[in-house]
């Protein structure tokens, strides 16, 4: 099974530069995607059946036009889960899994602490989704946790990490929760096999980042270690250029 896990940071915005072409060449069987910023009745879900995806769930945010969640698939998922039961992150649409046989594949938009409020926010989402991560594993053990952390783990993940460790996404208090989530049985399938700087799936729209690889790695598929040995690729696919993230593609037996 091939994921392709992707924040478009719009789904409307990233269709309109041929985001079609790209996902029929990239070829998944499921991608999942975060931040598409939009409605389920706003989106163009014939041109994904057209492309070969008619499997589609989407999990948007109560706000219009703001964050969300979805899973698009070739292949008839078990079951679809909503949300995670937990109010306060529900309601921003940031948590969508999908069951395929033994294997669960959930599309995470953790949040980004912008200001004093949403890294409070974002601090309370963090514990109470390791709790629940927890939980589901009991009932799903094989489960991979994709998407959009908004947190570099490592000083490798992130381009000037002496300077920019006081900032969100590479505090030391996140970092630490990103260490408490791995020991609690995730792998990050990229570090299996890619022990290299530089690779980044974030770059900032601003002083041409991306252009100079001035980047942060804030993308993973994350597998509980039931699958460890299941996981047969996993890279970071930065030429696709429809957002100011890159997509991050894993295969898994």
């Amino acid at each position: 099974m091939k994921i392709i896990s992707y924040n478009v940071n719009g789904i409307r915005a990233a269709m309109k530069k041929d985001f079609i072409t790209w996902l029929t060449a990239a070829n998944p069987d499921v991608l999942c995607l975060q931040e598409i910023k939009a409605q389920e009745d706003q989106i163009d879900t014939e041109a994904f059946t057209a492309a070969g995806y008619k499997y589609q769930y989407y999990y948007s945010a109560q706000k219009k036009g703001y964050s969300g969640t979805a899973i698009i698939s070739k292949i008839q998922p078990d079951h679809v889960e909503y949300g995670t039961g937990i109010e306060t992150m529900d309601h921003e649409g940031r948590n969508i899994r999908a069951d395929f046989g033994n294997i669960s594949v959930m599309s995470m938009y953790l949040p980004s602490g912008t200001n004093d409020a949403r890294l409070s926010f974002k601090f309370e989402y963090m514990e109470q989704f390791l709790a629940y991560s927890k939980e589901l594993r009991q009932e799903r053990p094989n489960l991979l946790i994709c998407g959009d952390y908004n947190i570099c783990h490592n000083a490798i993940d992130i381009h000037d990490p002496i300077r920019l460790k006081n900032t969100s996404g590479f505090l030391p208090e996140e970092r630490e929760w990103m260490d408490r989530f791995v020991e609690s049985g995730f792998i990050d399938t990229f570090r299996i096999f890619n022990d290299q700087p530089d690779q980044y799936s974030w770059w900032s729209y601003r002083g041409g980042s991306r252009a100079r690889n001035k980047g942060w790695r804030l993308d993973y598929h994350m597998v509980n270690d039931s699958l460890k040995g299941r996981v047969k690729r996993s890279v970071i696919l930065s030429e696709a250029i429809h957002s100011d993230h890159c997509p991050v593609m894993v295969e898994i037996d």
